[in-house]
């Protein structure tokens, strides 16, 4: 049974294949085509999932789509009365999921009739739910997902067990916790589809939180409203921009321009005031969501304390990492992308499990489902620009023996090095885990510094991440609950902190993975090696970028290379240096 999973016309595109009940591949459009969160078709991402899996479109069993254009309807007419091109946009992206069989047709060149699959329309959220509980390791959790807006809902829970998962409720737009952070993000003055992890790093430098927040975010009963007179997505359309880069309409009002002063325009420099704007919008939200998760606790009188999360807002790590202490849960899984790009596995598993109603028996516990590349292919790129990089002032070194590469590597990162690591599979999600990445120090303070002037360019208040061997976590970090998507930020033993500076944010935490020798077992011996030279079982780890998606291709990982000022590329079993 082959199930196709496709998130598409929606921000974050991306496919993947589920063939009798395993995840095969997995990867977003960005990858390929390198237009960040980009919201079209993705043609080359399905082409790669078919390909890996060894299986051609006219085999392909279901095809799994996260919309479902009857949710919600009359919420749907209401607004869309009001706001006609927000019902004009919205025809348009519903008809294209109508017609996905013809554009399937169209990218491998056969006639549609010949696409003998099902299509399965899945409801956004519930999605969202299927992809956080059904290749989790939990036969029985609370499911909850929060994000900005997907079928006209921001905010859905339920129960998961077995198999089948039972919805209790949702919140409609216009309230959503995803435009309440977008809105005052864009107030800070950042402006970018997907800008708001930047202030969740910001909110750390804040000390004083404004009472205004109260106000713009309400705690109703188990459940939670915006006050509409800070916003405007009530009022006019919210662009879904159906293809390429992703933009957003500004969400705030002049009524909060009004309570918090002047917006900051993108090019002014950051204040104390908007520190603690920044801290206050990040406490309100933690506040918000602890509320309703031990409200959702009582009300429903629940048995367990394992919770699955997702949505978009589940990419705060400060808020996850605060759940232990804050909540009922004990036990907390998230996928390595909650936001949409998630959408496609949650959907093509909805079909397997519940739809089709087999038995569950996979559980994601890495992130590497994209794509990977031989050494052969490795070998034959780093041969054409072998005069370009020697003529560089590099050396090109072939280590066969993987123990050898491995010291070889560490010892460079104990030596100040920026290394570009590449990997194996690449991650599906955001976040670089150690098969394209770029490795560091984290005993040097001043690594930050470094990264930033001479590859990164990220505002200064951002923190860079640790990856911290699994078994070493609780020696560094007050919680030991794994991390292995690095979206849980812990606070750092305060004894450990000035042993791996560059790592520990201004607030004393660390947005960690947990790298575990069973599911990235080279990544896991640098660092060990790493450790048997310094010490330290955790290294720095950002991703192996600049200014772009992450790189997939041993090409982009070369460019990334050059253009920058890296110290060293370990790719394959090169080392350029």
């Amino acid at each position: 049974m082959v199930i196709l999973g496709i998130n598409m016309y929606h921000p974050d595109s991306s496919a993947c294949i589920v063939v009798d009940g395993k995840l095969v591949a997995a990867v977003e459009e960005e990858r390929f085509n390198r237009i960040k969160h980009y919201s079209g078709f993705p043609s080359e991402s399905i082409k790669f999932c078919l390909n890996k899996a060894g299986i051609k479109i006219e085999n392909v069993d279901y095809i799994a789509i996260p919309r479902k254009p009857q949710a919600r309807v009359l919420n749907k007419i209401f607004y869309g009365i009001r706001i006609p091109k927000m019902t004009f946009k919205r025809v348009q992206a519903w008809q294209k999921t109508f017609n996905v069989k013809e554009k399937l047709s169209q990218i491998f060149e056969i006639p549609s009739e010949k696409i003998k699959a099902k299509i399965i329309k899945v409801e956004h959220h519930l999605a969202h739910l299927s992809s956080s509980f059904l290749i989790s390791p939990f036969d029985k959790a609370f499911l909850y997902s929060h994000d900005a807006l997907g079928d006209f809902a921001s905010t859905m829970w339920g129960i998961g067990e077995g198999n089948k998962i039972k919805v209790f409720e949702d919140i409609a737009f216009p309230h959503s916790l995803g435009f309440y952070y977008t809105a005052i993000t864009q107030y800070l003055g950042f402006l970018k589809f997907g800008d708001e992890y930047k202030v969740m790093g910001l909110a750390s430098y804040g000390n004083e939180f404004l009472d205004v927040f109260n106000d713009i975010l309400q705690i109703k009963d188990y459940k939670f409203e915006l006050n509409l007179s800070y916003f405007l997505h009530h009022k006019k359309l919210i662009d879904l921009n159906l293809e390429g880069e992703p933009k957003i309409d500004i969400l705030f009002s002049e009524y909060l321009e009004k309570k918090l002063g002047k917006r900051r325009e993108k090019d002014e420099p950051i204040e104390k005031k908007h520190e603690n704007i920044a801290f206050s919008l990040q406490r309100r939200l933690e506040e918000v969501v602890f509320h309703l998760l031990n409200s959702l606790y009582k009300k429903y009188n629940l048995d367990t304390k394992n919770i699955c999360m997702s949505g978009g807002v589940s990419y705060n790590c400060v808020l996850n990492g605060k759940i232990f202490d804050n909540t009922e849960f004990d036990n907390v899984y998230i996928i390595p992308a909650p936001g949409d790009a998630g959408l496609c596995i949650g959907s093509a598993f909805y079909v397997w499990n519940c739809y089709l109603n087999n038995p569950r028996d996979f559980i994601m516990e890495h992130a590497y489902y994209g794509p990977d590349y031989s050494e052969k292919e490795i070998e034959d790129e780093i041969l054409k620009r072998k005069d370009e990089i020697i003529l560089r002032g590099f050396k090109i070194e072939k280590v066969e023996d993987e123990d050898l590469l491995c010291k070889v590597t560490a010892q460079k990162v104990s030596e100040g090095k920026i290394v570009g690591f590449f990997h194996g599979r690449m991650e599906f999600g955001p976040r670089a885990l150690g098969a394209r990445s770029i490795i560091c120090d984290p005993r040097k303070k001043e690594m930050k510094d470094i990264l930033n002037k001479r590859i990164k360019n990220r505002e200064p208040f951002r923190p860079f991440a640790p990856s911290i061997l699994e078994e070493n976590t609780a020696e560094y970090f007050e919680k030991s609950h794994p991390s292995p998507f690095m979206l849980f930020a812990y606070q750092v033993k305060k004894d450990k902190q000035d042993k791996i500076p560059a790592v520990t944010h201004v607030d004393g935490t660390g947005r960690l993975q947990t790298v575990s020798k069973k599911t990235n077992p080279l990544y896991w011996k640098v660092i060990k090696e790493f450790e048997n030279i310094t010490g330290i079982p955790c290294v720095l780890n950002t991703s192996f970028n600049e200014s772009e998606p992450i790189v997939n291709k041993p090409e982009e990982a070369i460019n990334c290379f050059l253009r920058t000022k890296m110290d060293t590329l370990v790719i394959g079993n090169f080392i350029i240096s």
